[in-house]
């Protein structure tokens, strides 16, 4: 392996993946270091909306329905209100970690990436790195190390904005799918979703503000959906993860830059982070290629606002059942209008459209209050 690079990527996840692929695509050379080696898991909902398939398909990155199963929309329900919304004409994915991570490898490996799997970075040099007890040197170094980079408390780009924690923990059955919807249980202080990720297997993943909150005890408040589970066999051991909400003042600093969770990241309530990662990715590597990392700046507060936007309105529900059970209530009232929240969810409306449908809302919501 060459000593010297254009790019070095550290941690070889979804996000350190996309922008080893996307930076390679620009004709630099790059290296990922990871200290685990694949296929790498995670604990998350493993549903991936329209744009993260249309932003998978720039990678190069092949899934097809042998990979995981699809769905065709989602649906919010608590114990008195049901609510929901189809993609129109766009095709989801509910997809393992692992088949994720798999499908990204190769593409990277064919575009011609290259790996030092279980090899810890241990220091930062200039222009250089240390990795695995050797010096690596390299123009760019990019650190899509996660939610507890170790890239970023290096150079210093600590604190944040703003910080909300949640913990998320997931679960696989044997189980036939019964919907062709993501499904969003919300209880008071927690939600549970179920994915179907093949033809015979559910993901249910729940995620809480309490670090000791498993998937079996939210499923109790939920009878209707413990019944569905009856019998069926657990096909993956139970994974938790932390997801926060966070942001940077910056993402970069000299020669170094922060992508995916490393960089700030969204409540896994909105879908949308490891998109917004991929989204990260392509705009990191036009500004890899010209030199200018200011632009990524630019583009990374860009990207991060309709994501963080939807994150907090979604996030105002949780722990506020009266609201919630006003939220629903409107929303079973106004399908169309959820509807308009959705496109916003994946991709298809902007900002101000978000903000204007988040409007109307709040007028449905202080009239049904009269």
């Amino acid at each position: 392996m060459a000593s010297e690079f254009d790019v070095f990527v550290v941690g070889g996840g979804p996000a350190g993946l996309a922008a080893a692929i996307a930076a390679r695509k620009t004709g630099l050379e790059v290296v990922v270091a990871d200290g685990s080696e694949p296929p790498i898991d995670k604990a998350c909902g493993e549903g991936l909306l329209p744009a993260t398939l249309q932003a998978l398909k720039r990678l190069d990155v092949r899934l097809d329905s042998r990979d995981g199963y699809p769905f065709h929309g989602i649906r919010f329900a608590d114990h008195q209100s049901v609510v929901e919304a189809s993609f129109p004409g766009l095709r989801a994915l509910g997809v393992r970690r692992t088949t994720l991570h798999a499908r990204m490898l190769e593409s990277a490996q064919s575009c011609g990436v290259q790996f030092l799997w279980r090899t810890e970075v241990t220091r930062l040099l200039d222009r250089a790195v240390i990795a695995g007890g050797r010096i690596i040197r390299t123009r760019w170094i990019v650190g899509a190390d996660g939610a507890n980079s170790r890239v970023r408390r290096w150079i210093g780009l600590n604190p944040y904005y703003f910080y909300l924690r949640r913990y998320g923990f997931r679960q696989h059955y044997r189980l036939r799918p019964w919907s062709d919807r993501v499904d969003v249980h919300w209880e008071d202080h927690a939600q549970i979703y179920v994915t179907p990720v093949s033809d015979s297997e559910v993901c249910l993943a729940c995620v809480s503000t309490s670090p000791s909150t498993r998937v079996a005890d939210v499923l109790s408040a939920f009878p209707e959906l413990l019944a569905r589970l009856e019998g069926a066999m657990p096909t993956s051991s139970e994974r938790g993860a932390v997801t926060a909400m966070h942001r940077l003042k910056r993402v970069y600093r000299d020669n170094v830059v922060l992508i995916g969770d490393a960089s700030g990241g969204v409540d896994a309530i909105t879908g949308d982070g490891i998109c917004l990662g991929f989204q990260q990715a392509f705009a990191l590597a036009n500004a890899l290629k010209t030199n200018d990392l200011h632009f990524y700046q630019k583009a990374h507060r860009r990207l991060s606002r309709i994501p963080t936007w939807l994150g907090f309105h979604l996030l105002s529900m949780d722990g506020r059942p009266w609201l919630r059970r006003r939220v629903l209530s409107t929303l079973s009232a106004n399908p169309q209008l959820f509807g308009r929240l959705l496109s916003a969810h994946i991709g298809e409306a902007s900002l101000s459209d978000c903000v204007k449908a988040g409007a109307v809302l709040g007028m449905r919501l202080l009239a049904s209050s009269v």
